[in-house]
């Protein structure tokens, strides 16, 4: 799962501070009109592309804030609480008000001109709850009723999963809750989501990202702490009634062994956004590894439905068919974002797909109907000998288009340093690794990971212009260290261990132990830049551009605008005019740039840390550009509370 809220622990230390055609638009958004923004993704597809054109390469220039909204959500929480923040929500554009969410799960609705408070709601999370995936909400969902009066009480509502596994249904005009819905005579309005069995400590369950809505049904995934178990709660997918709250179905995705063995293990769950094709009827899961992440000993076969695209019939949750992009994860490597629901052309002919980005680099262009790859995929033999008792899979799939987005192996001589002794030190340490390529099995030696666990690319996904038919993603490229500790000497390691994240794995025979590939400087021993921006033509397949994506202007003790690009969080939107919107990045600017050739246009310094994606609406015949700026306290980026909106000169 979301591995990187302690990769980036470099980031403070000491050390680091020394440095087609226009009929492809159409697609069923469940009502959404040109130039809304009525979905976490834009719309149910998640292509976060807006046909807006006020806004332009030749006039971004001129973009200015125009306001800024203080959520006020980090006022009187202890040093504790703040260190497990991260401000992570993409607003939505909902019947001319923007309704997103803050870490701690507060609902705020805004006028969208102006930035002031229209309502709020509360849902009084607990402090000390400990979240393993940080308090952090990123988005919350809406639904209209087709059968209910205008006039009525949550006629139209906002539904938004929280912390602490609750699921809530609030008026869409006035953020009351929805009385009706659940049966919670103390707490109206709301339904405990989860989880399956008793959790060790309360944080270890919670949703993070939003749930989606359709056909009278608001489904709910789960975030669940990576490696602290082998029988972690299960990742179920669940349904309920939009109106009243009762559960209509649930998907398990832990399916018994290729050998019938039952698996001893939970997770898998879809922790990232989902995605709804409203015309078919179906929705998309991007389903994560099972516990724990580095060791499946306990868990037999390839696991089929975890590290899938799953595609279930939404009244049912019945599977139509899935696709998986890691068999037998033991790295990790699980679905991090929301599949992409796009039509490509191909051969002339315009075809549904689902665009899957991966934390290996690999992007995964699907035919919407049945799953089957639209470029070849090949099945590529992969390094084995693991762990004892682990059964590793002998081969994993590789897609041929489009090619890997970034690369996925450290030799000797690619090792990276800014000094002579420091590439030095970082090629003795990689000597006495394990460091096979892509797919290297976790060991006792230790073993690089590269990409590292938070990617390639992460929750922030892609964005899709359907038009020009160009993916735009952001990736980050640095190496982990994964070590496995015997049981037996695990509570030594932890004694004695100064750095890196170590994790029990009760139940499995070994522990583990994540740290950053980092030379004495505290600098990546890969070779920058560490985080890029990635141009994909759809039509065929191949990389049009790429650049770095960001600097370390606010990482070092001087503002250096060096482009060794930077680990990244959030995602991509894209224009009609040709413009791509993104933050995410570790020093504090929203950025533009061309989608034709990746020049930057344009940048705003943010108040703090830009680790989410932004989004943008016309109101009032002018386009604004929004983003939350409140910095991810485990990545060690400026916290705020800030939502900022830009906008064109009037």
């Amino acid at each position: 799962m979301l591995a990187i809220r302690t990769s980036f622990r470099f980031l403070t230390t000491p050390a680091w501070h020394v440095i087609a055609c226009a009929c492809l638009v159409v697609f069923a958004m469940d009502g959404a009109r040109a130039g809304d923004w009525q979905h976490y993704g834009g719309d149910a597809g998640g292509r976060r592309y807006v046909d807006a054109r006020q806004i332009t390469p030749d006039n971004v220039e001129d973009l200015d804030e125009v306001w800024e909204f203080n959520t006020g959500a980090l006022e009187g929480r202890s040093e504790a609480a703040l260190k497990r923040t991260a401000f992570e929500a993409t607003p939505i554009f909902v019947e001319d008000s923007l309704v997103f969410c803050t870490p701690f799960n507060e609902v705020i609705a805004l006028d969208p001109g102006t930035g002031e408070r229209r309502w709020s709601f509360d849902p009084e999370i607990s402090a000390d709850r400990r979240p393993a995936n940080q308090y952090n909400c990123r988005g919350v969902a809406y639904w209209k009723d087709p059968d209910a009066s205008d006039i009525e009480p949550c006629s139209s509502r906002i539904f938004t999963g929280t912390v602490d596994g609750r699921l809530i249904a609030l008026d869409a005009g006035t953020g009351k809750p929805c009385e009706d819905f659940g049966a919670n005579p103390v707490r109206p309005g709301e339904v405990t989501a989860g989880p399956d069995r008793l959790l060790v400590w309360p944080g270890e369950f919670q949703m993070t990202s939003p749930p989606v809505v359709t056909q009278g049904l608001v489904i709910v995934g789960s975030a669940i702490s990576d490696n602290a178990r082998k029988t972690a709660p299960s990742g179920r997918v669940r349904a309920y009634d939009a109106r009243s709250g009762a559960l209509r179905w649930v998907f398990e995705p832990l399916l018994p062994g290729d050998d019938g063995r039952h698996i001893d293990a939970g997770a898998a769950n879809v922790w990232a956004p989902m995605s709804v094709d409203v015309a078919r009827g179906l929705i998309f899961l991007p389903t994560s590894s099972p516990s724990p992440d580095f060791y499946g000993g306990m868990r037999p076969g390839d696991n089929r439905y975890a590290n899938s695209v799953v595609a279930l019939k939404a009244a049912t949750g019945e599977v139509v068919w899935s696709f998986q992009t890691v068999h037998h994860d033991v790295w990790d490597y699980d679905l991090p974002a929301q599949p992409t629901l796009a039509t490509i052309m191909k051969d002339g002919v315009p075809v549904d797909a689902v665009v899957q980005v991966t934390k290996t680099g690999f992007m995964f262009v699907l035919d919407r109907e049945t799953g089957k790859p639209m470029f070849p995929v090949e099945e590529r033999p992969v390094p084995q000998g693991g762990a004892p008792g682990e059964l590793l899979s002998p081969t994993q799939p590789f897609p041929l288009k489009p090619p890997p987005l970034i690369r996925q192996s450290l030799g000797h001589d690619d090792v990276w340093g800014m000094a002579w002794l420091d590439k030095r030190a970082c090629r003795k340490r990689l000597d006495k690794l394990r460091s096979d390529g892509l797919f290297t099995p976790p060991s006792l030696q230790g073993t690089i990971v590269y990409p590292f666990t938070g990617g390639g690319a992460n929750w922030g996904g892609m964005a899709f212009d359907p038009v020009r038919q160009i993916a735009i993603v952001n990736e980050s490229e640095i190496a982990h260290v994964i070590t496995l500790i015997k049981r037996e000497n695990y509570e030594g390691e932890k004694e004695a261990s100064e750095a890196g994240e170590l994790a029990p794995q009760e139940g499995a025979p070994f522990a583990v132990k994540r740290e950053l590939f980092l030379s004495p400087l505290g600098l990546p021993c890969t070779p920058p830049p560490w985080g890029k921006l990635v141009a994909v033509d759809l039509k065929d397949g191949s990389i049009k551009w790429a650049r770095p994506l960001g600097t370390v202007r606010d990482l070092a003790p001087v503002p250096l605008p060096i482009e060794w690009g930077t680990p990244n969080l959030g995602g991509p939107f894209i224009t009609a005019s040709g413009l791509i919107f993104i933050a995410a990045t570790m020093d504090n600017y929203l950025r533009a740039f061309n989608i034709e050739t990746g020049e930057e246009l344009w940048r705003g310094r943010l108040p703090a840390g830009g680790q989410a994606t932004p989004m943008s609406y016309s109101w009032r015949g002018r386009q604004y550009v929004v983003i939350a700026a409140g910095g991810n306290g485990s990545a060690g980026t400026d916290l705020g509370d800030s939502l900022v909106a830009y906008a064109l000169p009037e």
